[in-house]
């Protein structure tokens, strides 16, 4: 077993050291099942994007016939002048 330390914000200490004490644990067995628990909650990290994300052309999403400028002058007509 390797001993390390650790910081934990106050309140977050007290909230788990009161823990601890209504379940007869030490701190460090609560420790330890919560990095079991953490690790059974989160078994592998996410997956890595590989290309940036960007959102669908308009031909794709059905706004055929209509430019990609045409849109966005459409956007900007339909704004809350209040916002301009």
């Amino acid at each position: 077993m390797t001993k390390t330390q650790i910081q934990v914000p106050e309140e977050l200490f007290r909230e788990l050291r009161s823990f601890a004490k209504q379940r007869e644990w030490s701190l460090a067995e609560t420790f330890r099942r919560a990095a079991e628990l953490l690790l059974q909650v989160y078994p592998e990290p996410p997956d890595q994007q590989t290309t940036a994300w960007a959102p669908p052309t308009s031909g794709k999403v059905g706004w055929k016939g209509l430019s990609a400028a045409q849109l966005r002058d459409a956007s900007f007509a339909d704004a809350d002048p209040r916002l301009a």
